[in-house]
């Protein structure tokens, strides 16, 4: 009990204000968020702010249902910060390098959507520069088959890559642009989904006025 009170707590007083006041958000085509799970949000990746941006978007009565997929090996050492990061920011730790070894590293994420709730993914896979789309790594793939009927959901971030770019502790207040995109399912083959989100993500960047391109 105590610790889902500290929970909202954070996100309430600390990171809503952060992400709507102090950085201040521009959401176009909000009404294409999911309203419940289960579901999966996928995003570009240029800040340790980005999730907390993408957890925003939802209403407070959502927060229990919010879990994002995360590096195990930026967050599960020291006990404090695994505590912190799974307990209050509700990350799911991906075991990553594993490939070939029989190893799943999607458990606990198909468990999570098997309990209808809103998964996030970087399908980057880690922090890039700021504002550059990197290569799209096809795990996501993978989970999109394993869960056909889930929709998935493409999200376009632009300015946070600025707030706070990557290896950087200092808070820039810069404004950020979301775009939700359309959401789709698996397409029954791995090239055509991967293209297809990549697809996405070029849409929603092309509705960024070139103007805002800094």
């Amino acid at each position: 009990m105590i610790t889902k009170c500290l929970k909202y707590l954070f996100w309430l007083v600390l990171m809503k204000p952060l992400v709507t006041i102090i950085i201040g958000l521009n959401i176009r085509n909000r009404e294409r968020l999911p309203k419940d799970g289960p579901c999966i949000i996928v995003a570009n990746h240029n800040s340790h702010l980005d999730t907390a941006v993408l957890v925003s978007l939802f209403p407070l009565k959502l927060l229990s249902k919010m879990r994002s997929v995360a590096a195990a090996e930026y967050f599960m050492k020291p006990k404090l910060l695994k505590w912190f990061a799974t307990k209050i920011i509700g990350i799911i730790p991906i075991e990553r390098g594993k490939a070939g070894t029989g190893f799943d590293p999607f458990t606990e994420v198909s468990a999570s959507l098997n309990r209808s709730e809103i998964v996030i993914i970087f399908p980057e896979g880690t922090r890039g520069e700021a504002e550059q789309l990197q290569t799209l790594k096809r795990g996501i793939s993978f989970l999109a088959k394993q869960h056909p009927q889930v929709p998935i959901v493409p999200i376009f971030l632009y300015g946070l890559g600025k707030s706070l770019p990557k290896d950087e502790a200092l808070l820039v207040p810069f404004f950020c642009d979301v775009f939700v995109g359309e959401a789709f399912t698996w397409t029954g083959d791995g090239t055509t989904f991967m293209q297809h989100l990549q697809d996405s993500f070029t849409e929603l960047a092309a509705e960024l006025p070139q103007s805002r391109w800094l």
